[in-house]
């Protein structure tokens, strides 16, 4: 019989082993994309995976801005991304809110509706959406885009958020009721500091999702100066005359930027909201 010292060590490193086997299969993608940008051509297969530093070769990032509308591209996706979080951060955590703590008719309808709603994706209603945007002059439009993002947002955005406001107990409103405080200063000065997790992953995750859309995009901006990356970095690698993979990496890596900043500036927060939105709702 093996000893409790010795079988504790053998059991943490397999468990060790499968994590680190784990972290090296997520992020080698990321460094291939890495290294395919600063390796020399154009094509991401005669790539070295394992080149010196002394070969690498920063003209890709070059000719992102001196020969390509990177900056344009670039520029759209975040004020695209940055729209979409903010309308559907705050119509979700509304509505969520709203579900969660408030009686009304229709409720169980509507929280009905909402979960009818997350099984169908954006994408099943593409002639619907194109129809209604042409209708409105809102095709090829930044507006047309935005909407269409925050409408397919905020029924998921509604149910997580509702799902952690159900685990805040009533009594935290009843009391502030008895102080004389008004619906909107629970909501304010109570409820909002508490649903700080929540409210970042929810955010996060509308950024990320309006930065990496690329298939409503297609559809719905049709001129080059209104392009997402997501479209401006398809035209490099499409096409037979197209072949820039090594400049569609380095697009790539640096659309990944701001991601990474944001999930490490918010990453305790975002880590909170998903487990306490999985735990709640």
């Amino acid at each position: 019989m093996l000893n409790p010292k010795v079988k504790k060590t053998i059991n943490m490193f397999i468990v060790y082993s499968i994590l680190v086997s784990l972290v090296i299969i997520c992020l080698f993608p990321v460094y291939f994309i890495f290294i395919g940008s600063v390796n020399p051509g154009s094509s991401l297969h005669t790539s070295r995976i394992f080149p010196s530093p002394a070969e690498w070769n920063w003209g890709h990032y070059k000719t992102l801005f001196a020969e390509h509308d990177y900056i344009t591209w670039y520029r759209n996706t975040m004020f695209i991304a940055f729209s979409n979080m903010v309308i559907s951060t705050t119509f979700g955590v509304l509505s969520g809110y709203a579900f969660s703590k408030f009686r009304f008719k229709g409720k169980k309808q509507g929280l009905m509706a909402i979960i009818i709603l997350q099984m169908f994706p954006t994408i099943m209603g593409m002639i619907a959406i194109y129809t209604l945007l042409g209708t409105f002059g809102l095709l090829d439009t930044h507006l047309g885009y935005i909407l269409v993002l925050a409408a397919g947002s905020v029924a998921f955005n509604t149910w997580i958020v509702k799902g952690f406001f159900d685990g805040i107990p009533n009594s935290l409103m009843e009391a502030a009721r008895i102080d004389g405080a008004s619906n909107t200063d629970i909501f304010l000065k109570v409820m909002l500091p508490l649903a700080t997790p929540i409210i970042a992953f929810v955010a996060f995750n509308s950024f990320v999702g309006a930065s990496m859309d690329f298939i409503m995009a297609e559809v719905i901006l049709r001129s080059s100066s209104n392009w997402t990356l997501a479209q401006g970095l398809f035209t490099l690698v499409s096409g037979q005359a197209n072949n820039n993979f090594t400049v569609f990496a380095a697009g790539a890596v640096l659309i990944a930027l701001p991601l990474m900043i944001l999930f490490f500036v918010f990453q305790r927060y975002i880590v909170e909201g998903l487990t306490a939105g999985a735990e709640k709702g």
